[in-house]
């Protein structure tokens, strides 16, 4: 492993969050889902010592033997303020190291940015956090509420292990809490000259995960088979994958485009969609997976032996509808499903929203205009889901915010889940003088 070329260099949080970025990306939280995961124990004791170390009380919990998040309140200077969440997760997908062109878990430093798994989904954020964190303790300089933060599990499967958990097991954590701030937004964006567009998540689709069921006759594999298991499925998913899913311009969705027209100075058709975000590029795919709902089918497994008609197969649906949506989205399920395929949910969350033109979202975008005189912040919907569904359920609203300032080479949106994932140095520390801003406004 290559060791981080910087560490503190008197710069405070900027000079210590690469080195925090590196050392979190060595330590393996691999989740592979359904239970099945390198457990987070190791990088959440790394993280509760580098909190303890500043003074910050925190805790470790476990949903399971090594499934564990870590958890802290920090007091602030007015008792009756609200309190403030800022939480993010310690797990990373998995990552094939011969597909990558540094080891993924190296955490390696290389052409002036840090490279490995995490790097930008989420280790580089919780970096962020945590060295902003360290330094304002140590400089004792503390938010109007209360600040709490949430290190936790199992985000990159449903949370069941992480955020479901202590929003239900350790609620009285987030007393006083209603609104955070947690990954996929404030990155930026080129848009064209000295401008850079900056996209604040003010919501996310809708989770819809299905395990859908075909039952038929079972028997030989050589009579005919005219209520065929395998077939029924087949045709469903087929049509499934095959169904283009009308657009629907949501209120979150608009206001992204009305943002967009305006950093771009373009006008927006909102008859040709699809189009402009193929004519407008990296801005177009902000809104390119958020105009429409979707449902991809994932799995398929039926049979156990090549002569063998089995009596039921079975397929898995990643579905995501956009808010207010949901009935007409199940609708839809069902009539390409047909007569003969059942569906099941395995999660199933509803579309939380943010307010993009209330005080946070405001407190956020001054934020990055203070360090960036050339931001232009728009809100922004997402078309995954992070942990701020699990929050939503006991009344947390959640921005997306772990900013970065990216060069045009970098593929921010393609680095989630994407091969040799790496975030500039230069990068993170934007990000800390950025979260430094908007937490004097707590």
């Amino acid at each position: 492993m290559t060791e981080p070329r910087v560490r503190d260099q008197g710069l405070g949080a900027a000079g210590e969050v690469a080195a925090l970025c590196a050392d979190l990306i060595r330590i393996r939280t691999v989740n592979r889902g359904e239970g099945d995961a390198d457990p987070e124990r190791p990088a959440a004791e790394h993280v509760a010592a580098l909190l303890d170390d500043a003074g910050a009380d925190p805790v470790i919990v476990e949903s399971a033997p090594g499934r564990s998040s870590v958890l802290a309140r920090i007091a602030g200077t007015d008792p009756s303020h609200p309190a403030f969440l800022v939480h993010g997760h310690l797990d990373v997908v998995p990552a094939d190291p011969a597909e990558w062109t540094v080891h993924p878990f190296s955490g390696e430093v290389r052409d002036g940015c840090v490279w490995g798994r995490g790097a930008v989904d989420m280790k580089g954020s919780l970096a962020m956090t945590l060295a902003v964190v360290r330094q304002r303790l140590r400089e004792g300089r503390r938010t109007r509420g209360d600040l709490v933060l949430a290190f936790l599990a199992d985000e990159e499967c449903t949370g069941d292990f992480g955020s479901r958990y202590v929003a239900r097991e350790h609620r009285d954590y987030f007393t006083g809490c209603t609104e955070a701030i947690s990954e996929s937004g404030g990155f930026s964006v080129p848009a064209g000259g000295e401008r850079r567009i900056y996209p604040i998540a003010t919501g996310e689709r809708g989770t819809m995960w299905m395990k859908l069921t075909a039952r038929g006759t079972a028997g030989h594999g050589s009579k005919p088979a005219p209520d065929n298991a395998v077939a029924e499925m087949a045709h469903a998913v087929s049509r499934l994958a095959a169904y283009e899913w009308p657009v629907r311009i949501t209120p979150g969705v608009r206001a992204l485009l009305d943002g967009l027209a305006g950093a771009l100075g373009t006008a927006l058709d909102h008859d040709r969609l699809d189009e402009e975000a193929r004519r407008l590029g990296a801005p177009g795919r902000l809104f390119e997976s958020t105009i429409r709902n979707s449902a991809n089918p994932t799995r398929l497994d039926a049979g156990y032996k090549v002569n063998v008609v089995p009596g039921t197969a079975h397929a898995q649906v990643d579905g995501r509808y956009l808010p207010g949506t949901g009935e007409e989205f199940l609708a839809t399920i069902d009539r390409l499903l047909g007569p003969k395929v059942t569906r099941e949910f395995i999660n199933y969350e509803q579309a939380p929203a943010a307010d993009p033109a209330g005080p946070t979202f405001a407190a956020l975008a001054g934020a990055l205009l203070a360090e960036d005189p050339a931001a232009y912040p728009v809100p922004y919907v997402m078309g995954g889901g992070t942990d701020a569904k699990s929050f939503n359920r006991i009344g947390i609203t959640s921005y997306g915010f772990a900013p970065l300032m990216l060069g045009p080479e970098l593929d921010y949106l393609g680095m989630f889940h994407g091969v040799d994932e790496r975030v500039p140095i230069e990068g993170l520390r934007f990000g800390t003088r950025v979260l430094d801003h908007f937490l004097d406004t707590r």
